[in-house]
């Protein structure tokens, strides 16, 4: 899949948002966000010095997350705050797992997105910095002007004119979830612009201490340059791309399963043939 720019024009900021009742809680719809045209170096560069000109907390997500207006040369946009940052030795988790050295932290939304770059998806992470905002030190991640998320459209059964192309997106987003062990990708931050990109969002509960894989079933395919870019991965590569971000331990956990990533990936094409399982 081919990224596309994010489409801004020079016109004054305008966004509306709709709140509707979904299933398992209140979702925001963002309906449009006009800016002029940056790259990611310079979204990063706003993120980290725009004033902040309004604050309000979403209704969504555990970790109680803040969307903030910033505004700085002419331009004003978006963005989402977190500043979660829990440990604890032991966490019962709502679908009854027990899980050991537990961490929800938004420290990995920063790494999730410095990793994504370094393996070539980061068009499916929004650009991310580490920024410190009523005083608290976060996570602070571009507003992405979205239109559904997979809970609305499944609700909706809203199908993508490109079923092919939605595909591989769907399998970037399981390898790569499975690449950090994220504990929570749900329906509800998976996001879908009005030209079917995918985005993910919110990785406080990834890069998880276990070496194993979460959802091990879920990786069936997976794309060429994916699977390149990850057999890259060094202990040292991930730790001087996300620095100062993950512990020791997070990252040889990482490559562990890198590498059981890239076994089953193998394995899978003994058994189905290249063609079936790469693209």
């Amino acid at each position: 899949m081919k990224p596309t720019r994010l489409r801004r024009s020079t016109a004054a900021l305008t966004l509306w948002i709709v709140w509707l009742a979904a299933a398992g809680g209140v979702g925001a719809r963002q309906a449009a966000v006009t800016a002029p045209a940056l790259n990611p170096a310079e979204m990063a560069e706003f993120l980290r010095t725009a004033e902040v000109v309004s604050s309000k907390p979403l209704s969504t997500g555990v970790t109680k997350p803040w969307r903030l207006t910033l505004t700085a040369g002419g331009i004003t946009h978006d963005a989402v705050f977190q500043s979660v940052d829990q440990k604890s030795a032991i966490q019962r988790m709502r679908d009854g797992r027990t899980e050991l050295n537990f961490r929800d932290s938004y420290h990995f939304n920063i790494a999730a997105y410095k990793l994504a770059v370094v393996l070539g998806v980061d068009h499916m992470v929004p650009v991310t910095v580490e920024r410190t905002w009523d005083k608290r030190p976060g996570s602070l991640s571009w507003w992405i002007d979205w239109k559904w998320d997979e809970t609305s459209r499944r609700k909706e059964d809203l199908r993508p004119p490109d079923p092919v192309d939605w595909a591989m997106q769907q399998n970037h987003m399981r390898v790569f979830s499975e690449l950090i062990h994220d504990t929570d990708r749900n329906t509800g931050n998976q996001l879908i612009t009005e030209d079917w990109r995918l985005w993910m969002v919110d990785f406080t509960r990834a890069f998880r201490t276990s070496k194993g894989l979460f959802r091990e079933q879920s990786v069936q395919r997976c794309s060429r340059s994916l699977l390149a870019a990850m057999k890259t991965l060094t202990a040292e590569s991930v730790a001087a791309a996300t620095a100062p971000h993950l512990l020791p331990g997070e990252i040889n956990a990482l490559i562990h399963r890198r590498d059981r990533i890239v076994e089953r990936i193998a394995m899978l094409v003994q058994e189905r043939g290249e063609e079936v399982v790469l693209y």
